[in-house]
Formats: structure tokens, sequence, C-alpha cells
């Protein structure tokens, strides 16, 4: 008899009981600790849910040597994700540098319109979303002056948090170069674009459904002032630091067709870092230079 003919198959109990302690244990977590849940509990919460499954897995017959190797091998189908998740900041480091981002809050917000606020903000942070991968990104920049356009106007600040967060998450859970969507075919043994394919189905819907929503509640919305007032200070404060240029959308439309052509998202996103680092020196060399001027006296002050 080998060794793996003598595992036993887990019990549903046994599948379970990891997964319900790691919630309790969160849960508590968050409750004892708050906002510091995150600096350490939850890690440690984690790490007792892991002894507790390789305990499950001693009862079921196997071997350390057995779960040594699993854990090795969730290691590295995670690590894609991890090498994914280092290069989309790199790109946005140098997107934001090179005045890529920038540049396209700021053709955003000239199509505002306040009936279309809603609608067109989780539109924007969708679209964004899915050429970049990353929706915490969006919400943090492009999301960031989407409220204050909403706050400007008037607005409900919670239904424009609503739109932002929508369609950024929306573009995430699309876009071929997100960490966590190539994450999750990786983890099932599934193809990405198949996965993505088979998302469809309900983040269609979903987002139809929330687009028409916004629509009703922005046709519906009172208005303070005018809309463009309201907005030119914001594209007068990107025009004054930024290069803004249509040329700033080459790279975000390269990255666009390398997704279309199925390239994997680590080159993809590494090439689309590369080009914004290129585009950074070729119309942003002044912010190279304060950058750089800014570390020389850091150091020199140490």
């Amino acid at each position: 008899m080998t060794q793996s003919s003598s595992h036993r198959r887990p019990s549903l109990f046994d599948a379970l009981l990891p997964i319900v302690v790691l919630v309790a244990l969160l849960a508590a977590a968050v409750y004892l600790f708050g906002d510091s849940a995150s600096s350490g509990p939850n890690q440690i919460a984690l790490l007792l849910c892991a002894g507790l499954a390789s305990l499950i897995a001693f009862k079921n017959g196997m071997s350390w040597r057995d779960i040594e190797t699993a854990m090795i091998k969730g290691i590295s189908v995670a690590l894609g994700a991890v090498l994914i998740l280092l290069s989309v900041g790199a790109l946005i480091g140098t997107w934001r540098l090179a005045g890529i981002v920038p540049s396209l809050i700021y053709f955003g917000l000239e199509l505002m319109n306040p009936a279309l606020f809603y609608a067109a903000a989780c539109l924007i942070c969708a679209i964004i979303a899915l050429s970049i991968g990353s929706s915490w990104t969006v919400a943090a920049t492009v999301g960031v002056a989407l409220i204050g356009v909403a706050n400007g106007l008037g607005l409900s600040l919670p239904v424009a948090a609503g739109a932002v967060v929508s369609g950024a998450y929306f573009g995430d859970k699309i876009s071929p170069l997100s960490e966590t969507t190539n994450l999750a075919p990786a983890v099932a043994g599934s193809d990405l674009f198949e996965h993505i394919r088979l998302m469809l189905w309900t983040t269609v819907p979903s987002i139809v459904i929330a687009l028409l929503i916004f629509l009703f509640m922005g046709f519906n919305a009172e208005v303070a002032g005018d809309t463009v007032d309201r907005i030119r200070p914001l594209l007068a404060g990107l025009d004054n630091q930024f290069h803004i240029s249509f040329l700033h959308l080459i790279p975000l439309l390269v990255l666009l067709v390398l997704a279309l052509k199925r390239m994997p998202a680590l080159p993809a996103i590494f090439l689309g870092a590369l080009l914004g680092g290129v585009w950074a020196l070729l119309f942003q060399p002044e912010a190279i230079t304060a950058q750089a001027g800014g570390r020389r006296r850091i150091w020199r002050r140490h």
C-alpha cells in the first residue's frame, strides 16, 4: 500500500471547520482591535487556522512531507499574483509620474454632466480599472477626484462613492491584468480568459443594473452651482502639475492591445510600466529632476 492510498478523503465537517474558525477569529480580531486588526491579529488568526488545517490533515493520514509539499505548491500558485501586484505598483508609479493617470482624470472630468455624474463616474472608474487591473488604485486616485467634484456640485457623497467602488471593482474583476483575477483561475486550474468570460454572465448584468440606478438617481439629483465652475479648478490644477495630452493615451491603448492579444499579465504590465517610464522622460523631465533632487537632499541630510 502506497502512502497516498492511506490518505482519507476529508469530510464536509473537516473542510468547513477551518473556514468557520477563521471567520470567527477574524471577526473577533476586528471587534477587539478595530483598525489595528490588520497590524498583527489577523495574521495570527490565519496562522492558527493553518495549524488547525494541518491537524485535520494529520487526522486524515497525511504526513508532514505531504503537507509541506501542498504548502509549497500553494505558495507557488499565489506567487504569480504577488509578482503581478508588484508590477502593478511599478505601472501606477510610472503612469502617475508620466501624467497618464492625471490625463485620464482630466479627460474624464471634462466630459462630466451633473445628470450623468454618477453613471459617468462608474464608467470612468471601470475603464481605468480594466486598463490597469487595480481597483484600489483607481479608488484612491480617480475616485478621490470624483468625490471632490461630487462635493462641489452638492451631490450625494455616499452615492458617488458607491459609483466609484462599483466601477472600480467591475473593471478590476474583468481585467486580465488584475492579480486577483489571475490568482482565481491559477488556484482552480482553469484558463484566465475562460474565467473572465464566465464571470461576464454575472458582472455585466450587475454593472448594467447599477448604471441604470445611477442614471435614475442622477436625473433626480439637485445640483448646487454651475458644473463648469466647480470642475475648472481641478482641471487647472492637473494642467499646472502635469503635461496633459491625448498622447498619454497611447500607453493605455498599448496595454489594452496586449490584453486583447492575450499576453500574460506579468510581461504586459511590465511593458506598460517601462512605457510609462519612457513617457515620463519625454513629457515630465522636470518631475523626474525634482524627484532626484529631493532624494539627494534626503541622502545628504542622513
